[in-house]
């Protein structure tokens, strides 16, 4: 049946891991959306949710890093950062391999993607779902975008990789759901830590929100880096997320430029017309 559910949000580390370090006021506005968006998510009552994140190395290194990715197993186990750090229990979520098999068979109809019937779960995804779905009992689907390491994919590549999961998600009987997760503008892990580009972040979720197809894939990988740092190149997971919805336009529920956070902390939601 058709997509019931498309949003976006970010998943740095920080947002678990240094929550009482944050400005109050900004903080709970975002952990407010978070719960917005949790709400919409169970009010759309789907019975799988897709995960579309980034690869930080927790499955994939240059030995082997393909551009797309899905999960295809039962269960899944994380996160693998440490649980002090990131104040996330180590835990199993359940997957669905049943559906995530028949969905990847509908993906290789549009677009080549990997497949693991082995998935750690890292922060890109046990952060977000420790918001939205707190009880980690949703099946989840994790999918993944090379973001890391150069040659990254191409943005329309991005965009026609959500293209792709719509079509799929469409064809089968139950209710899917999907989020992405990522950037925006961050610069983890290196002296610029902390640092967010206000201003290329609006701007880019007002490309997003418009749905303006032609300016969201504009964006060159080094213009990226230079207004968004290494970071930024996670813009293909909201930009997937935009394909998934193509015809619709987005909302912004939240942007909050949270240092301690080390992103610019977004939520937001396509509008599926459902």
């Amino acid at each position: 049946m058709p997509l019931v559910f498309a949003g976006a949000c970010s998943h740095a580390p920080g947002i678990t891991g240094r929550a009482e370090r944050a400005e109050p006021a900004a903080r709970d506005r975002f952990y407010a959306a978070l719960e917005r968006l949790r709400q919409a998510l169970e009010a759309a009552r789907p019975d799988a949710l897709i995960v579309v994140a980034a690869e930080h190395f927790a499955n994939f290194f240059m030995n082997n890093m393909p551009a797309f990715a899905l999960g295809m197993a039962d269960h899944y186990e994380g996160p693998i950062e440490d649980e002090r750090f990131l104040r996330i229990a180590r835990r199993r979520v359940p997957g669905h391999r049943d559906l995530s098999e028949r969905l990847i068979r509908r993906v290789m109809d549009e677009i080549d993607v990997a497949y693991a019937e082995e998935w750690l779960l890292d922060h890109g995804i046990a952060v977000p779902l420790s918001f939205l779905t707190p009880r980690f009992d949703l099946p989840i689907i994790p999918a993944n975008i090379n973001c890391q390491g150069p040659p990254l994919a191409p943005l329309h590549r991005a965009y026609a990789f959500g293209r792709a999961l719509r079509s799929a998600a469409d064809a089968v009987p139950e209710r899917v759901a999907l989020i992405g997760t990522g950037g925006l503008s961050h610069w983890p892990a290196t002296p610029n830590s902390g640092k967010i580009n206000e201003a290329w972040d609006r701007e880019f979720l007002r490309r997003w929100s418009a749905h303006d197809k032609a300016a969201l894939l504009s964006y060159s990988d080094a213009e990226t880096y230079r207004e968004g740092g290494q970071g930024g190149f996670e813009i293909r997971t909201f930009i997937a997320v935009a394909g998934a919805a193509a015809g619709a336009t987005g909302e912004v529920w939240c942007y909050e430029p949270i240092p301690i956070f080390a992103v610019g902390c977004t939520v937001a939601v396509m509008h599926l017309g459902q």
